[in-house]
């Protein structure tokens, strides 16, 4: 497995550009199973996530094209990619390839939708918690769907296809919220969700699935409402800015100090996020070329945080705040209320001298002079980067191992971060 040296103790200074987001170019791919048009994504993160769920698709029978850079281009280009599923010539999603990507399960829904039967295993992913899918089956259920769960798969059909209904979930829900709005969009009727998610990429999925043909409003809002329609056609969409990439590099800058700009990115999508940069020391300024982050060396101050559902604090930038955190000027306070087992990259941190204590679903971070570097061992994505943005700060090397974790959320990281000086590099095995 590769690895990925960091020699900390460097300021970063220049332009990040910012890639599309994973968590927004997921859903729109798997959308393209609504439709034997053909879908076109622009700005498509090159990530192994990506690249894991083409393969799946290309399992169901949907025929892909990626467009190549052109000659002169930087590094940095966006990727298009066009999907055509004319034909579905496989309904069942098999073990060995949906245990590897959670996100991957959630083609059930436009399988069951087209097809009117969808077999689909249960989902694997990072080790953050139990994350089940019962929401998702529910809402599934609630559209009409027959759901029996066998020998680890799910097996959804809808002989009659899906009805309009009312779908209420008990908790906020991103998966669920994807799943109600592809399955309902070619519904018979109208369909309510309420209490639905309201994250920037719920609300990009109703926007790419209007322009397919769907008519979906409140998207962005706690109650989403879908007209069904006969049929969806093909579309072109662009992919919007990662949002978490954009938190992480800004964390990243108020750790190693210097200033850097996030070219592309929405603060509106991450406004949470950097109110608690601020309030930490770090200077913040939104212009049209995206988030200028800078710290010019004064020390960082403790920041309480609570995660929660958009537009809260992200839960996929706890770990990194935790790490920001580790040289503040006192005791801060971390709560996950989303993930119960969102905290695994806290015995890493501590091998780079974090003093931190776990009281159930909360952290207790106390600040410490310096971090040393270490050997440290990657958990999971977020976990990962976390580790990352510690080392750009501590002293001497420290060695990240199993940094496939990073390849599935971060296109060109270490790339990005040396061209702002840091010393990182990738040592393949």
């Amino acid at each position: 497995m590769d690895r990925i040296r960091i020699v900390g103790g460097r300021e970063l200074n220049g332009v990040i550009p910012i890639s599309g987001a994973k968590n927004a170019a997921l859903p729109l791919m798997i959308a393209s199973l609504l439709t034997p048009e053909t879908l076109t994504l622009e700005n498509v993160p090159d990530l192994a996530d990506v690249n894991r769920l083409l393969r799946i698709l290309g399992n169901h029978g949907v025929d892909h094209m990626v467009e190549g850079r052109r000659f002169g281009d930087s590094p940095d280009a966006s990727r298009t990619i066009r999907l055509s599923a004319r034909d579905i010539v496989d309904t069942t999603a098999p073990y060995e390839l949906v245990s590897k990507m959670r996100a991957s399960f959630w083609v059930v829904a436009p399988l069951l939708a087209r097809m009117g039967e969808a077999k689909v295993s249960l989902p694997g992913g990072c080790a953050i918690g139990t994350r089940p899918v019962d929401l998702l089956i529910m809402a599934l259920e609630k559209l009409g769907a027959k759901v029996e769960i066998e020998a680890g798969y799910v097996h959804a059909t809808a002989s009659r296809g899906l009805r309009g209904a009312e779908i209420e979930f008990p908790k906020v829900t991103v998966g669920g919220t994807h799943t109600a709005m592809m399955a309902a969009a070619t519904a018979q009727g109208a369909t309510r969700i309420l209490n639905a998610a309201r994250e920037p990429e719920v609300v990009d999925l109703a926007a790419c699935l209007n322009k397919m043909g769907a008519k979906i409003s409140g998207a962005g809002r706690s109650e989403i409402e879908i007209e069904g329609v006969g049929r969806l056609n093909g579309a072109r969409h662009r992919v919007l800015p990662d949002r978490i990439e954009a938190g992480t590099y800004a964390i990243a800058a108020a750790m190693a100090g210097g200033d850097v700009l996030l070219a592309g990115a929405e603060a509106g999508a991450l406004q949470n996020a950097l109110d608690a940069l601020v309030a930490a020391g770090a200077q913040v300024a939104v212009s049209n070329e995206g988030v200028r982050v800078k710290r010019n060396g004064a020390g960082l101050s403790p920041v309480d945080v609570e995660t929660a559902p958009f537009p809260g604090f992200p839960t996929d930038l706890q770990a990194q705040f935790m790490a920001l955190m580790t040289r503040a000027k006192g005791d801060s306070r971390i709560t996950e209320t989303i993930f119960e087992n969102r905290f695994m990259h806290v015995q890493e941190l501590a091998r780079l001298g974090a003093r931190i204590r776990l009281e159930g679903d909360v952290a207790l971070v106390e600040g410490v002079e310096r971090l040393e570097g270490a050997p440290v061992m990657a958990t999971d994505l977020r976990a990962s980067v976390s580790l990352v943005i510690a080392a750009l700060a501590a002293e001497g090397e420290t060695m990240v191992n199993r940094v496939y974790h990073l390849d599935r959320g971060f296109e060109r990281l270490e790339a990005k971060l040396s061209g702002c000086g840091a010393v990182i590099e990738r040592l393949s095995s």
